[in-house]
């Protein structure tokens, strides 16, 4: 198990326990993601945590893969999914280049709070393309410290790579050029009053055809 799981591991207990910063800001991109949402759906979300963000979505979905790198954090997911009788969400212990999943068989992605915490943002966001059904979407909330005007943040990069805290400075165009690149466009942008997390809805539209 490398740095960063374990580090992942180490919080998890505490993690589960902390109450949601800005419950607002939450239940908007809950409602927003719901809108793009089908009861034929299937989905998979990358970095899932302890699972309530997929717990929550599982009625509006056919059924939802949901993966993080931490055993401990899916161990807790998967608790909270039996108590609540959630049946049709699969917790597993997983990143996403390991994740087995076909190209162009999902109707959407989540990754939330974690484009930030990967080796590389363009990586994550291919290989979100190739898995990506042609018109899904891809819907990400993403910590952008580069956007931000105090620059003491811009040190807690540095400094969490000490704990095993993979955090990277990028800003909100950054992302959103990055996602372009891909083969994305954008379909939805917002972000909260407080903080710094960019909420994107991206969708999947086909690569141009190279030449003239």
């Amino acid at each position: 198990m490398n740095r960063t799981a374990k580090f992942w591991d180490r919080v998890s207990e505490g993690y589960s326990k902390q109450p949601i910063a800005d419950e607002a800001a939450y239940q908007k991109k809950l409602e927003v993601t719901r809108d793009y949402l089908t009861s034929d759906m299937e989905l998979l979300e990358f970095g899932c945590g302890t699972g309530s963000t997929a717990i929550l979505h599982a009625p509006y979905v056919k059924h939802i893969l949901a993966i993080d790198i931490s055993p401990k954090m899916i161990e807790i997911a998967r608790g909270k999914a039996e108590a609540q009788g959630v049946e049709n969400v699969t917790f597993e212990p997983s990143t996403l280049d390991e994740v087995e999943a076909s190209d162009h068989s999902l109707d959407a992605v989540l990754g939330l709070n974690i484009l930030h915490l990967v080796d590389s943002k363009e990586a994550a966001i291919a290989r979100v393309y190739e898995v990506i059904k042609p018109g899904g979407v891809f819907v990400s909330s993403t910590v952008c410290l580069g956007d931000t005007k105090w620059r003491f943040l811009r040190y807690v990069a540095p400094v969490g790579r000490l704990i095993g805290l993979n955090l990277k400075v990028f800003a909100g165009n950054e992302l959103k050029n990055s996602l372009v690149d891909a083969g994305f466009e954008i379909d939805y942008e917002w972000r909260p009053a407080r903080g710094l997390a960019l909420f994107l809805v991206a969708k999947k539209v086909a690569r141009k055809p190279l030449g003239p």
